[in-house]
């Protein structure tokens, strides 16, 4: 798992996983959102971050920070963010500085992660977590993933596919049903 901060600290990652391996007590939450992007190149848009083929990418076409806008209608719990980057195949379009942002829309974004990125190849994990262990997730509507700078100081980027992942809804772990009012989750118990 990546080792990302807060504020001024930096996380260094050097390569990613091939294969994305994430903890089964997660669910991918990118499919309640609303995706946009600050710029693309015409067909590498916002499309090619969600088509779950590793061959296509996004690739901004203007200036830095090239962004990742990703909308919900209503507060989610956000853990995980999952990007798939190659340096081998597109070098100096690869991402080397990355913040993600949280916040209710766009007026009042804040950054709670950013992550050095040293040529990685696969899937990168920024943990979403705080530095408190009972901050385990972020409430928010929207997530920004702000590419800051490039390797090789590359101006525009290429991004083969994001995912974002929340705790699963379920508040029993393994069990094929879900209570949904409150009384019954505080009454459930596993015997």
């Amino acid at each position: 798992m990546a080792d990302s901060s807060e504020g001024e600290e930096e996380g260094k990652l050097a390569i990613g996983n091939q294969v994305l391996v994430v903890d089964e007590d997660l669910t991918e939450m990118g499919k309640k959102a609303a995706w946009t992007v600050s710029s693309c190149k015409p067909g590498n848009g916002v499309v090619s971050l969600r088509d779950d083929n590793l061959d296509t990418y996004w690739q901004s076409d203007g200036a830095q920070p090239h962004l990742v806008n990703i909308q919900f209608q209503k507060k989610v719990k956000l853990q995980l963010v999952v990007v798939y980057v190659d340096f081998k195949l597109d070098e100096s379009y690869t991402p080397s500085k990355i913040s993600v942002r949280a916040g209710d829309g766009f007026h009042n974004l804040k950054e709670i992660k950013s992550v050095d990125l040293d040529k990685p190849t696969g899937w990168v994990h920024i943990s979403l977590s705080g530095t408190d262990p009972r901050e385990t997730f972020v409430n928010t509507f929207m997530l920004q993933i702000a590419i800051l700078s490039n390797h090789l100081n590359g101006r525009d980027t290429h991004v083969r596919q994001i995912k974002v992942y929340g705790p699963r809804p379920n508040p029993i772990p393994h069990q094929p049903f879900q209570f949904t009012s409150r009384e019954f989750i505080t009454y459930s118990t596993v015997r």
